[in-house]
């Protein structure tokens, strides 16, 4: 059947009209902006989420635990695992502890036997590993043997832990000369597991950012790549990840030890700093916060304990905090 030349030049317009239609649609559906309704700066037809997000300034209150026993007075990371928190200090002790979530209290500790702790600054884990962090690196910030153990939680259950390592170097070190104390930007106290890799954020103290960086989670030797750099104005020392909401908290403190967290969602794949970046001050200055855990609702945070000049001395504590207001 033979279109009429009017009906036919109806039709081209029409599908031309229903193109420009799709590919406007399709525009508005991949818009980048602020995709946060907390936000100042919420754009309506945002899907992307670029970073961009713009906040009051916020500060939250924690509310004390308890004070840790004196055996942890440097507990320097922290996970919730089989109902309780873990923790470890950062020096000599290879030791990990289990603590009680309501009370702080000791309820075992499980030497990790034939290794040392050079300088432990982290702790995390997935569904069947546990891994340390071996890779404090402020003193002279030349340190060539940064590790990471690995063992699985049964036999470290089994108080009989199976240990292996993951070492590396970062791409961008170069130098392995003996610097200053706390002058380098390659120490490392913080990082997630994830899928079949690791990501690190990096305690950059000449620069006050932080870099992700990324390696794999078997046991080798690597180079661990970067991702991205943050801008946090301070010191990043612990980071937690809630896989199932797809939420990062990242813990920190300034040069004036003033503590604070940085939550990151909304970002695409595991990019965790292209996403939603959001600070949040925490009320307890001059505490030194290194660890960082979450039990699905609630977060805890541990500090170490800290003397400086004339203050008065802050004892090594645990502190629980509710985040749900921000990560909705």
């Amino acid at each position: 059947m033979k279109i009429p030349t009017r009906h036919y030049k109806s039709i081209l317009k029409l599908v031309f009209i229903m193109s420009l239609l799709f590919c406007n649609t399709l525009a508005t559906a991949q818009k980048k902006g602020c995709t946060d309704p907390l936000a100042n700066n919420q754009e309506g037809f945002a899907t992307i989420n670029d970073g961009s997000c713009k906040y009051n300034s916020t500060a939250v209150k924690a509310q004390l635990v308890a004070n840790l026993p004196t055996t942890l007075t440097e507990s320097s990371g922290l996970i919730y695992f089989k109902g309780s928190l873990w923790s470890h200090n950062d020096d000599t002790d290879t030791n990990i502890y289990e603590l009680n979530s309501t009370s702080g209290e000791v309820l075992r500790k499980i030497k990790l036997p034939k290794i040392s702790n050079t300088d432990w600054e982290e702790i995390s884990q997935d569904s069947t590993y546990i891994y340390i962090a071996d890779t404090g690196n402020n003193y002279q910030g030349n340190r060539n043997n940064l590790h990471i153990l690995r063992m699985s939680k049964t036999s470290f259950l089994e108080e009989k832990p199976s240990i292996d390592t993951i070492s590396f170097t970062y791409f961008d070190q170069k130098e392995f000369q003996k610097q200053k104390p706390n002058t380098t930007d390659f120490d490392l106290e913080a990082f997630v597991v994830s899928n079949d890799s690791i990501y690190l954020f990096s305690k950059q103290w000449k620069s006050r950012k932080t870099t992700l960086y990324v390696l794999p989670k078997v046991p080798g030797n690597y180079i661990a790549k970067a991702k991205g750099t943050l801008d946090v104005n301070g010191l990043i020392t612990g980071a937690t990840y809630n896989e199932t909401k797809k939420q990062v908290v990242i813990c920190g403190y300034t040069r004036f030890v003033k503590p604070f967290l940085y939550l990151l969602y909304d970002y695409p794949k595991h990019n965790f700093l292209e996403g939603n970046h959001r600070k949040i001050k925490l009320q307890l200055p001059f505490h030194q916060i290194e660890g960082i855990a979450t039990d699905g609702t609630f977060y805890y945070l541990s500090n170490e304990k800290f003397n400086f000049k004339s203050l008065i001395p802050i004892a090594p504590a645990l502190w629980k905090i509710d985040l749900s207001e921000f990560l909705k």
